[in-house]
């Protein structure tokens, strides 16, 4: 049996419907007659899911006992057991309890396609793994629960399922997500239109790139080298001039008017000294095209009109941009030029675009002579004026008598056409059957070999040689311009590369993609190992073609030192290109060893955070510890004095005085200690199962009494923390609270379950934080506004929020309606996987 096909559901947001269709698609194959089943699939009593439910065979889960709570799981052997055609398996990205028989739900489903089961499944957009960090800059969330790229993308259908902000906003507040009481925190946090607006561009843009990758599969499978227009491709030919800027924005212009229009402007290095691009105008015009949203490439080529083709089939261009030509109208005797070529053979699948500027017939001078590289249908010419064109001069002079000397020139002439046309060997061959021609036909004694007067023998000869130095001087100054402009555009692409990598605005991974198109192969790696003996391993990679394991294995090997090599798949480069492909192995390992110091550096500067903080902790405490050390000094000084009776009032005074300064150091050293720990990372909190009214009372000691107002039902689910770390984490900020909090106006903290976490709310009435500030208020030694220094060291919410994220949870400041400041404080409800983020799991189950 055949591995099974595995269909997904791409969430955009949460909320958005996949269970929903997947549901749907499930009936749909059940209409037809397919064995389906529910291997997996939880409604969270939404009825509309539930009823779906209805009809459809459910696999019995398999329960789980951890930490003394009862769960239900996927009973994959079960699901292998019933072995059903398609099985549905709800939350591609869920963490199993543990005990399972996989730590992952995508690690069932990967046995289920094994045992040939086709499987239907959802995930969200966020839960991609590469989009983690993404994701946590627009969200402020970091996804704990995560399923690799690769297994999304192998699956066989992808089906997007989208609905704009406005209608998932709707959704929620009728309460077809979460119950009504929830709708207003969570309309207010995740569900705000500019998240919803972020991960629906993610899930589109995603899902694009997988759709042009299956398309770039296809047609390499297929060998399709037709264009399709699936996409506006615009490739802008740039000859270095000053129009280049002109073509640049006008196929932007084109390619807004189209759907994920793409700009790619290419110049194109000639190896025949036919162009005179300046360096400094072809970086600004990459800088425009960069700056317009497109990207600049730079390739060499003998034939412009054919490298710029293949570049835009390659590419699967639809549009190809060019400048009109600014040659004069009397050069156009040398060719029709680039963009006549271009067109003319550009076939129907792309469109050619010649765009006018003020350079038009200004000149762009002639071409040169080339030498070594001619081309077929020069060097042909080149072989039949020599040979040819004696024979067809015979004819004509034999009906035409101008003398031996006339003859003898026009022949000298022929030659030299032959030399400037095919080079040497034409020349060569010019000048021998002219002069047998001479002699035949026009050297007396006529029609014989013999020569009756030495002086014609001394003419023959002087054009033998004669001929034969025009040839050799023709061809070794074709030769010498010939590589004039190859060593010419060399240098332009090694001053293009080094300006890359000198600006630190080229990654490995781009950089061999450039080599790649350059040489125009079908992929670059850049191997390495440790040793002589050692495996190769690839340190990065570009291109589709096969995957090289060793510099062996490869059609160009370039090795850098002694255990780095740039292979290359494609075809065999001449020795003469092996000099810029050095140029650009050595640029590879130069990259490879910016990045990793850049990651050194990004090491050492963590370890220079921590210093700083350490020093800034010396230095903002000093008086902080000073204050409450003098105060207990100078009420013990006066008890021990024998010289003043204290009564019973006053000696109770000093001690209450030596208590409150005692209790002040306490707290200021105990946060001082925790912000140390939290900065070196070792906070380890024990986790276990409590009750959150078991703890919040016990973070009132430090505040007056009747400050605080308690609002924590004995209902709600345990939560799994650190009894320790919760109880300081809540004093500090009642704490805070309270200290900013008007006089006769009490602090409020309540409690309250949210899906499968529980929120801990502490509400203030004080001045509040504007939304600039809200970030920067729990950063250590940050005091709001004009706090004074008694205040403390501002290190209590930084120490908050430390232990919150320590526990797997969150700590986040709101504005508290009518005025003041409300800290939520999110904690992980007992019975939710380790590995899970609390808000993770919120989100989770609003995706159905």
């Amino acid at each position: 049996m055949g591995r099974g096909k595995l269909r997904i559901y791409l969430g955009a947001a949460p909320g958005v419907g996949k269970t929903y269709a997947m549901l749907s698609e499930a009936h749909r194959r059940s209409e037809r007659g397919t064995d389906c089943v529910v291997a997996f699939v939880e409604h969270h009593g939404r009825s509309r899911t539930e009823t779906l439910l209805h009809g459809l065979e459910q696999v019995p889960r398999r329960e789980l006992e951890h930490r003394g709570a009862l769960f239900t799981e996927l009973d994959l052997d079960a699901v292998l057991a019933r072995a059903p055609r398609v099985a549905l398996v709800d939350e591609l990205a869920h963490t199993n309890v543990p005990g399972s028989r996989n730590a992952k739900r995508w690690q069932d489903v990967e046995e289920l396609l094994a045992a040939g089961i086709d499987v239907i499944s959802t995930v969200n957009i966020q839960h991609l793994e590469s989009l983690g960090d993404v994701v946590e800059s627009i969200t402020g969330v970091r996804q704990q629960e995560t399923v690799p790229d690769e297994v999304v993308r192998r699956a066989d259908q992808i089906e997007l399922v989208d609905m704009s902000p406005q209608a998932l906003r709707r959704r929620m507040a009728h309460g077809n997500i979460y119950q009504p009481d929830k709708v207003d925190a969570a309309l207010s946090n995740y569900f705000r239109p500019g998240n919803l607006t972020a991960l629906r561009e993610l899930a589109l843009l995603w899902v694009a790139d997988r759709v042009d990758e299956y398309l770039q599969q296809y047609r390499s499978e297929h060998r399709v080298s037709r264009i399709w227009g699936s996409r506006e491709r615009i490739v802008v030919g740039l000859t270095g001039g000053p129009e280049g800027r002109t073509l640049i924005r006008r196929a932007a212009r084109l390619a807004e008017k189209g759907a994920g229009g793409e700009v790619l402007a290419v110049y194109i290095a000639r190896s025949d000294g036919l162009t005179s691009a300046s360096p400094k105008e072809l970086a600004v015009q990459r800088t425009l095209v960069e700056d317009l949203g497109g990207t600049f490439h730079h390739v060499l080529g003998d034939d412009i009109p054919a490298a710029l083709l293949d570049f835009a089939r390659g590419s699967n261009a639809t549009q190809i941009v060019l400048g009109s030509s600014r040659r004069k109208t009397w050069q156009y005797v040398f060719g029709p030029g680039v963009g006549a070529t271009v067109a003319r053979e550009s076939g129907p699948d792309l469109d050619v675009h010649i765009v006018t500027h003020e350079e038009v017939a200004k000149g762009r001078g002639l071409p040169v002579a080339t030498g070594a590289r001619l081309g077929r249908s020069r060097i042909a010419w080149g072989w039949l004026t020599g040979l040819g064109g004696p024979v067809v001069l015979t004819l004509l002079l034999n009906t035409v008598h101008l003398g031996l000397a006339n003859d003898v020139l026009f022949y000298l002439a022929l030659t030299v056409a032959a030399a400037l046309l095919g080079g040497l060997y034409p020349a060569l061959a010019s000048a021998a059957v002219g002069s047998l021609l001479l002699n035949w036909f026009f050297t007396p004694p006529v029609n014989r070999i013999t020569i009756a007067d030495p002086r014609n023998i001394l003419a023959l000869a002087i054009f033998v040689g004669v001929a034969l130095s025009v040839a050799s001087v023709v061809d070794v100054a074709a030769r010498r311009t010939h590589q004039a402009a190859r060593l010419r555009a060399e240098s332009e692409i090694l001053s293009f590369l080094a300006g890359d990598v000198l600006r630190g605005e080229t990654s490995l991974e781009t950089l061999l993609e450039r080599v790649r198109e350059t040489f125009g192969m079908e992929s670059a790696a850049l191997l390495e190992r440790e040793g002589d003996v050692a495996p190769w391993t690839c340190a990065g990679r570009a291109g589709t073609g096969p995957p090289v394991e060793r510099p062996e294995d490869a059609d160009v090997d370039m090795p850098v030192g002694d255990h780095m090599a740039l292979a290359l798949t494609g075809r065999v480069l001449p020795a003469e290109d092996r000099r810029v492909l050095a140029a650009f192995a050595a640029q590879a390992a130069v990259v490879l060893d910016r990045r990793r110091l850049r990651e050194e550096a990004d090491r050492a500067r963590t370890l220079a955070e921590g210093n700083r903080i350490r020093t800034a902790l010396l230095a903002a405490v000093s008086h902080d510890l000073r204050t409450p050390l003098a105060g207990i000094k100078a009420a013990v000084t006066s008890l021990r004095s024998d010289d003043v009776a204290w009564s019973e009032e006053d000696q109770a005074e000093l001690l209450e005085g030596i208590e409150e300064g005692a209790d002040r150091l306490d707290h200021l050293v105990g946060n001082l200690l925790d912000m140390s720990r939290l900065q070196t990372g070792t906070v380890t909190p024990l986790i276990r199962e409590i009750d959150v009214d078991e703890v919040v009372p016990m973070a009132l000691g430090g505040v007056p009494e009747g400050s605080v107002e308690l609002d924590v039902p004995e209902t709600l689910p345990m939560v799994a923390v650190d009894a320790g770390l919760l109880e300081r984490a809540m004093a500090n900020l009642i704490e805070n609270a309270v200290k900013y909090s008007p006089a006769g106006r009490t602090v409020l903290v309540a409690a309250s379950a949210l899906a499968d976490r529980v929120e801990v709310r502490v509400v203030d009435r004080g001045p509040g934080v504007p939304d600039d500030a809200k970030e920067r208020i729990f950063e250590p030694f940050q005091r709001h506004g004009d706090a004074p220094r008694g205040a403390g060291v501002g290190l209590g919410l930084a120490v908050a929020r430390g232990f919150a994220e320590a526990m797997a949870g969150t700590l986040n400041a709101e504005d508290t309606p009518g005025g003041g400041l409300t800290m939520v404080l999110t904690l992980r409800a007992a019975g939710t996987p380790a590995g899970a983020s609390p808000v993770t799991t919120a989100e989770r189950q609003a995706a159905r």
